[in-house]
């Protein structure tokens, strides 16, 4: 499957939040969404299917800090290296840019996330007890580049 990746820009605020809302319990506001693109650190990379958006990466990168905020695919595209490719993406330019570490959270019930991030060399470095919704753990996962 041909999938071409580009950086995020403002034309793609509605398409991330639709796809949020779709894959998220508590999805980013197009708000949300436009302010974390006005961030100096911001970093984000979109996932197109011809013109269509089926995955997306927002995060920052800060100094030797990379940090992953959302890695989201579309349901319809889940299972066809979508979000390995978004994320080797990330890793490599990151890595590039300076960083020497990635760093993210995730639901310590979202299976198919941590052995995506697992796959890609990411090692859990403690758990965030009750810290979505003050009620479900969390991994907070490294990954040294």
């Amino acid at each position: 499957m041909q999938i071409t990746l580009r950086k995020v820009m403002e034309k793609d605020i509605e398409s991330i939040a639709r796809l949020e809302a779709e894959c998220f319990r508590l999805p980013w506001t197009e708000s949300d969404i436009r302010a974390a693109l006005r961030r100096f650190d911001f970093y984000g990379l979109i996932a197109q299917k011809g013109e269509d958006v089926v995955g997306f990466l927002l995060g920052s990168l800060l100094f030797e800090n990379a940090e992953v905020y959302r890695v989201a695919v579309s349901p319809t595209f889940r299972g066809q290296g979508v979000g390995g490719q978004i994320l080797d993406t990330f890793l490599r330019e990151v890595k590039e840019a300076g960083a020497e570490q990635a760093l993210l959270e995730v639901r310590v019930s979202n299976v198919g996330a941590n052995a995506l991030y697992k796959s890609r060399g990411f090692g859990v470095a403690r758990v965030r007890k009750n810290y979505y919704e003050g009620v479900e753990d969390a991994f907070e996962m490294v990954k040294f580049l």
